[in-house]
């Protein structure tokens, strides 16, 4: 007879073959202890923080994976011997003094800003976007920043466990392409304005590129191309409307900024006599597809209409802080029903890194003080708002953000063998108060390894260096920096 462990692996396979050809997989009966098991890669001797339905942590667990998908989470040390017994596995991580998550998921970034990076700091987001950002952009983008821009972005992310991150910029094609490269998830926008950009200088033109950049991707398994009509200040009614029926036309998320700032919410009211929130959903652009950053300056029916309207949420802390944007209100959002993940903002002004267990630490400590209780949003919490929460906000949450057979091989092991890891007493307090991103030591991403004992495995890391400081000398130059 076999044992509860081995009733729910069998099962696990039996639904694998019921959507794979036959010839893809052995057939259940063989799974036995007679008979091999296959996996293209097996982590074991795992602390597993699963961030399941039930959010298990099991020690000593063994992670399976076939293809780019979880197919075994284990429990049961006698299984987990039995299926070693006889498996064949491609390759094996043991991740003996580890911690094993799901990757990071960064909500919200403009990655290629990292080759603008500490640009210009220290000033309000209005002044920052339109007389430093928006000018050093039109001078200097192209699709050549963009694309080592973004391989700088994604050499940062990977080494700091960020999996999935969603992007919105421009020449969002290059930023696709990278990101696949790279061997990342990404939700990727091509940025919309109604005024001209560094990729295409007028409406039409930015819709067509769009909806090409649309095609092209469409039914990749890692990028999911996206429209991004950049906030309700910089995008008409028309503008906003042509972008979400596009993006609708293609079955394509929809990112925009909200209610990131005062000034957004005062102008709204004056303008069209509703916050930001109502006013875009008297458009009809809010829906289950789309992707909100910020979302600071929402009030209670707000949060209700993002709460029915399914809206993804994203909470970006350092950026709300380093502008002085204003305080989202997380635990507010949360208990109405809004999915709220984490993002890092883009690596210039708004914040000047992508580490986004920088974020948890900060998202949790800045709801402590305002609220002043150290109760308002804790540490299991902000670890959901990374992994979990963060899928959920982003409309991914069957494919990404815990652990568990059908998923996708989306894994990162962080080492506990740092002296900022000892003791631990609780897992969740670890991970969002005492680790830091550089203790992140192997990332998987749809079953590949991507970075192993913190080599990076798919970016050239010395190249990208040096191309990004000679970016350096040259947008400087273009702005009589020197």
């Amino acid at each position: 007879m076999f044992t509860a462990p081995e009733k729910c692996f069998l099962f696990f396979v039996l639904a694998l073959l019921g959507s794979r050809p036959m010839a893809a997989y052995p057939p259940a009966k063989q799974v036995s202890q007679k008979q091999a098991v296959s996996f293209d890669l097996l982590i074991v001797n795992a602390t597993v923080v699963t961030m399941d339905p039930a959010r298990r942590i099991i020690e000593k667990g063994t992670i399976g994976v076939r293809g780019d998908t979880i197919v075994f989470v284990g429990t049961d040390t006698d299984f987990v011997a039995q299926a070693r017994k006889g498996h064949s596995a491609g390759q094996t991580i043991d991740a003996e003094g580890a911690l094993v998550l799901p990757g990071f998921i960064n909500g919200h970034t403009h990655a290629a800003m990292t080759l603008l990076r500490g640009l210009h700091d220290d000033v309000t987001l209005d002044e920052w976007l339109r007389k430093y950002i928006f000018p050093a952009e039109a001078k200097n983008v192209t699709e050549d920043f963009v694309r080592w821009g973004t391989r700088l972005g994604a050499a940062e992310m990977i080494r700091g466990g960020v999996t999935t991150f969603a992007d919105m910029y421009y020449f969002e094609d290059v930023v696709a392409a990278e990101t696949k490269a790279a061997g990342m998830r990404g939700v990727l926008g091509e940025t919309l304005l109604d005024f001209p950009a560094p990729d295409n200088k007028t409406n039409a033109a930015m819709l067509e590129y769009a909806g090409k950049y649309l095609e092209r991707w469409q039914s990749d398994k890692l990028i999911h191309a996206a429209v991004a009509p950049h906030s309700i200040y910089t995008c008409s009614k028309q503008t906003l409307q042509a972008s979400a029926a596009l993006a609708r036309n293609y079955r394509a998320p929809i990112l925009i900024h909200v209610a990131e700032m005062k000034k957004e919410l005062d102008d709204s009211l004056k303008q069209n006599g509703a916050t930001p929130v109502r006013y875009l959903d008297k458009l009809g652009i809010l829906g289950p597809d789309v992707l909100a950053a910020h979302c600071i300056f929402v009030d209670a029916d707000d949060r209700k209409i993002l709460a029915d309207r399914q809206v993804g949420c994203v909470h970006n802390p350092s950026s709300n802080m380093m502008l002085a944007s204003g305080v989202a209100p997380v635990v507010e959002e949360r208990a109405a029903g809004v999915a709220v993940g984490l993002g890092t903002d883009g690596p210039a002004g708004s914040n000047n890194d992508l580490d986004l267990m920088e974020e948890m630490d900060l998202a949790a400590k800045l709801q402590k003080i305002t609220k002043v209780d150290p109760r308002a949003l804790d540490a299991k919490s902000v670890v959901e708002m990374a992994t979990i929460e963060g899928a959920r906000a982003l409309h991914m949450e069957k494919e990404i953000g815990s652990l568990e057979p059908g998923k996708k091989a989306d894994i990162i092991l962080i080492s506990l063998d740092e002296p900022n890891a000892v003791p631990m007493y609780d897992v969740y307090a670890q991970l969002a108060y005492a680790l830091k991103g550089s203790d992140v030591q192997t990332v998987v991403i749809g079953g590949r390894v991507v970075m192993r004992d913190r080599k990076l495995l798919t970016l050239n890391e010395p190249e990208i260096l040096a191309k990004a400081r000679e970016y350096k000398k040259k947008i400087a130059a273009s702005l009589n920096m020197d």
